[in-house]
């Protein structure tokens, strides 16, 4: 069953944000744009590269009035002692969801039931709480932070241009398709 076009359902979580816990709910992501980019595990390999990567590009999403929030089904009490552990973590701006009781990672569809953990999944949210793009890996294969940034672009702009749509490798500011007869076959 797809998950686009789905509306996040109401929840409440602990989040570990800049040397502070704090609560997230529902309603702190109305208004703008949001990834929810799921992950296995604190201290583990694949996800502080990924998390890094994510912080990396943190800029540019801000810029995009988009926020991320990581998240996975450790405690907001682990999120911070990784970040105290680990000089990668300690440096995420970004608020870390905790996911101890799986609430969302059933509820976005990417929990593990028998090891009690997140597969990678990456969640576009426009500002009304509903998916607009989604990818879902396997333990093993890393997230593209940049590719990432690019998705967020390209859903902002069919958002505003909804009668133009973006095609592959797309960039701000290069060529977009308008859908109309005359491309059928032609592109």
């Amino acid at each position: 069953m797809s998950m686009i076009n789905k509306k996040l359902e109401d929840f409440k979580v602990q989040a570990y944000q800049d040397g502070e816990f704090k609560e997230v709910t529902q309603d702190d992501v109305k208004g703008k744009w949001s990834v929810f980019f799921f992950y296995p595990a604190d201290f583990s390999f694949v996800c502080p590269t990924e998390l890094a990567d994510v912080q990396d590009h943190y800029e540019a999403f801000k810029e995009m009035n988009c926020e991320i929030y990581s998240v996975s089904t450790d405690t907001h009490f682990v999120h911070k002692a990784w970040a105290d552990a680990t000089d990668t973590i300690g440096k995420i701006k970004y608020p870390m969801l905790a996911d101890a009781a799986h609430v969302l990672s059933k509820q976005f569809g990417v929990l593990i039931e028998e090891d009690g953990l997140a597969l990678r999944g990456t969640f576009i949210l426009n500002p009304e709480g509903e998916v607009k793009a989604y990818e879902i890996h396997d333990l093993g294969i890393g997230r593209n932070a940049e590719e990432l940034v690019r998705k967020v672009q390209a859903a902002q702009f069919v958002a505003e241009h909804g009668d133009k749509v973006c095609p592959a490798k797309w960039t701000p500011g290069e060529e977009t398709l308008e859908p109309s007869l005359d491309l059928v076959g032609k592109i």
